[in-house]
């Protein structure tokens, strides 16, 4: 039996999912959708270009160059086209290298955590409840029923009400700050909206037709769940992991300010941020600037991410 990604169920009815073509369409007539395709290649480009395009070696500090008089940074110059920090480094080549390091632990850490979310919905959905049998074959045994729906989805709800961001702070203040923890951290606490969207539709999914009959012939359960019930889901996931990588790029940001994300001497947004709060009443470009690449990048996930949302709603085609 094969897998029907032309519907979905949609407030327990099957809502058809329009064509290829006509979401092309839908996409083509969307400013938004243009809009944002063009700043996240822009910013994708920046950063996977930035030893090309960086003028500079963003951790070489240009005491006598860069620095004025007195000490403080300079602002552009032709040597510095966005001008220096305070160390004499090089603003916009940190500027590049540090959209690689957002991107790098937003895109990652996104897609380990729309997999694991994905996961656990599928198995909290479909599992339901596990009989254990304890004994022998045909002499007495202990009958044990595993709730795993209820253990997935409570633990979920446990990670949804914790301050995700004082959980964040403390596994890596304890295990110390590296770029491999911050996309672990990052990934292992934001699965769980993942998880509850993917468990939530597959509540409704796994009651309909095409799944009574896939079980009626035989099929097992982690095939319907692969071949059948995913298909449906892959426009929500797709939406979700794009709109996500707006998030963990903000979430990496504010771990960089606070001190506890990724160690230098590697350049970060938010670590730019919280080095220059101190010149922001007399230098506000060394604040405003590595402050405007994060808005421009989560501008730009969030607009791509809503046009695929319109293209693909099911509710528009009705």
């Amino acid at each position: 039996m094969t897998a029907q990604p032309a519907a979905v169920v949609v407030d327990h009815e099957v809502a058809e999912y329009p064509s290829g073509s006509r979401v092309w369409r839908a996409l083509g007539r969307n400013p938004s959708f243009w809009l944002g395709s063009v700043m996240v290649v822009l910013i994708v480009a920046a950063a996977a270009l930035a030893p090309v395009l960086a003028p500079h070696d963003p951790d070489q500090q240009f005491r006598r160059e860069g620095l004025d008089a007195h000490g403080d940074p300079i602002g552009p110059s032709p040597g510095f086209p966005l001008g220096t920090d305070l160390l004499g480094r090089d603003e916009l080549s940190r500027l590049l290298y540090g959209a690689r390091s957002s991107l790098t632990v937003g895109i990652v850490a996104n897609v380990l955590a729309t997999l694991i979310g994905v996961i656990v919905g599928s198995v909290a959905a479909f599992a339901g409840r596990r009989v254990l049998r304890i004994g022998r074959r045909n002499g007495p045994a202990i009958r044990i029923v595993l709730p795993i729906e209820t253990v997935l989805m409570r633990v979920t709800d446990a990670i949804l009400s914790f301050p995700v961001l004082l959980l964040a702070i403390a596994l890596v203040a304890i295990v110390g700050p590296s770029l491999p923890l911050v996309v672990a951290v990052i990934a292992g606490v934001l699965w769980t909206g993942v998880a509850r969207i993917v468990h939530g539709r597959m509540l409704v999914l796994r009651e309909s037709e095409f799944v009574t009959a896939a079980r009626a012939v035989g099929v097992r359960t982690p095939r319907i769940v692969t071949h059948h019930v995913l298909p449906h889901l892959s426009s929500i996931i797709v939406v979700y992991a794009t709109l996500g990588i707006a998030s963990t790029v903000l979430f990496e940001a504010t771990l960089s300010f606070l001190g506890v994300g990724i160690p230098l001497p590697a350049a970060t947004w938010g670590q730019m941020i919280s080095q220059h709060l101190g010149y922001y009443d007399t230098d506000p470009r060394l604040v405003v600037l590595p402050g405007l690449a994060i808005m421009v990048t989560i501008l730009a996930f969030n607009l791509l991410g809503d046009a695929l949302a319109d293209a693909l709603d099911p509710h528009h085609w009705r």
